[in-house]
């Protein structure tokens, strides 16, 4: 069984969509992804609406769907058989030439003439062309899941709405989600060592305790936003935000290559998933037209790790602006990296955007 594919995230046309339309998947993808997930609040501690930005009726830039609907859409299309269930890699052995060797955890091994390695931030395909390995950015998120949130939790959809919110007043901040399913996550943003749960002496399980410690922490902020962070369906989940050194790069290989987390691994703001799928249409039509494989891997790399390299400095150190009080620059198409909550990704769509005073939101 795979673990859990985590919440929803956004698809650039330029990016993302533009894989899947190399792949001919992008009508599928379209028929479950969600436009009005584009739109993004930015409220103040009190629950206030400060910011709102309100996708047009027919915009499809940057639409959100669920991380696992994107999984089975991908896996879907593959034969059957393609994917390999239960065979957790350990080691990649054999001559920079090949061929390479895989070696599982079940004692089983294959032989392959190239590996790539696509296996997110703990890869272990990047240990044949890198000892590099993700580092503690001094940020964490920790997850609360809202289920039937309509029925169950309705001042909490009236405050994210369609799509997500984000608030914070300097030292600590929140990003909510709405999912499919009638579902809303919200991860909540801390800064301080990775360990702060077991320094407290607690474990993830302790689910009160934690809920107590957050509620001295948020005791300033107001009862309407505080649902989001004390009222959820079951435990917290820690998840430490890691970052591989900046540049992260490495000598070519005929016989290796690395994509997507594995590759460049940054904090959650708003670039990873499309990256990643670019990543993969790119080497995926290198391989198809190159002469040989080591002509692919090569005129690959040359594209991706520039571009790699260049958005990474540009997100190093941007974790703090999560906890910013100041609303964020939500503008037009762009390139550039933008501050962006786990998960979604990105959040400068084109649409109406509405700067409210102090109004209440609806």
């Amino acid at each position: 069984m795979s673990r859990m594919p985590g919440g929803t995230l956004d698809l650039h046309a330029d990016h993302g969509q533009a894989a899947l339309r190399q792949a001919g998947l992008l009508d599928e993808f379209l028929a479950l992804a969600r436009p009005e997930g584009q739109e993004m609040r930015k409220l103040d501690p009190a629950g206030t609406v400060t910011f709102r930005q309100v996708p047009a009726t027919d915009e499809l830039f940057k639409p959100e769907i669920d991380r696992g609907q994107l999984r089975n859409l991908l896996l879907d299309s593959l034969r059957t058989g393609t994917v390999h269930w239960g065979r957790t890699l350990d080691t990649v052995s054999g001559p920079a030439e090949g061929p390479r060797r895989l070696h599982f955890a079940d004692g089983t091994s294959i032989e392959t003439d190239l590996v790539i390695g696509a296996d997110g931030a703990f890869s272990r395909v990047r240990t044949a062309v890198s000892p590099a390995v993700p580092e503690y950015t001094g940020f964490s998120f920790l997850e609360a899941w809202f289920s039937d949130v309509d029925n169950r939790h309705p001042g909490i959809a009236e405050l994210v709405g369609s799509g997500s919110a984000h608030a914070a007043d300097g030292e600590r901040g929140l990003f909510a989600q709405r999912n499919s399913g009638n579902q809303i996550r919200v991860y909540l943003i801390r800064r301080g060592p990775a360990d702060w749960i077991p320094a407290k002496g607690l474990t993830a399980e302790d689910t009160d305790a934690i809920r107590a410690l957050l509620c001295d922490e948020y005791a300033h902020w107001s009862p309407r936003m505080r649902q989001m962070i004390t009222e959820n369906d079951g435990p917290y989940i820690h998840r430490p935000i890691l970052a591989l050194p900046v540049p992260h790069t490495w000598d070519h290989n005929p016989t290796v290559t690395l994509l997507g987390d594995a590759a460049h691994l940054m904090p959650p703001l708003g670039v990873g998933v499309n990256l990643a799928m670019q990543d993969a249409g790119e080497l995926a039509l290198a391989l198809a037209d190159a002469a040989t494989v080591d002509d692919a891997l090569r005129g690959y790399e040359q594209t991706m790790l520039p571009r790699a390299i260049e958005t990474a400095k540009a997100l190093e150190g941007a974790t703090q602006h999560l906890l910013s009080a100041a609303i964020p620059d939500f503008g037009g198409r762009s390139d550039a990296p933008r501050a962006a909550g786990p998960g979604g990704e990105g959040t400068g769509h084109p649409g109406r955007a509405d700067a409210h005073g102090p109004a209440r939101s609806r």
